[in-house]
């Protein structure tokens, strides 16, 4: 039975550091988009404005990879929930626990992922349009 604690708390650390990473990911989109306005200033340039966009989608998508691969980790950790004793391999390969809802393009249009992004993608265009008038 130790055997199976330890590897769900193996298990269960990965899909922690996965958290962290998409909280921290979200931190610093926010932070750059904030900063490229701050630093754009004045200057109404195409160009510049376009930039803001590019941390963004960035960022959208490596948010959307962690969560797809915590929600890999999740399956594989409810599998191993599941095992015997004697079944018990440490093994950590999520492959075979990648299903529909882990694709990455799935997560990107989770909900979690739509309501932080989508408004700051919204935002920033809001900004630039009263930046023009």
């Amino acid at each position: 039975m130790e055997e199976k604690i330890r590897h769900l708390e193996m298990i269960q650390e990965v899909i922690n550091r996965m958290a962290s990473n998409s909280f921290t990911l979200k931190g610093w989109a926010v932070t750059l988009v904030a900063g490229i306005f701050t630093l754009s200033g004045n200057i109404v340039d195409n160009v510049n404005y376009l930039i803001i966009f590019i941390p963004t989608i960035t960022f959208w998508i490596l948010d959307a990879f962690y969560l797809s691969r915590e929600r890999s980790y999740r399956e594989l950790y409810k599998h191993v929930s599941g095992l015997n004793k004697d079944e018990i391999d440490f093994s950590m390969d999520f492959t075979p626990f990648i299903c529909r809802q882990n694709k990455l393009w799935r997560c990107m249009l989770s909900v979690t992922e739509i309501s932080f992004y989508l408004p700051l993608f919204i935002l920033s265009v809001i900004v630039i349009l009263i930046a023009y008038t």
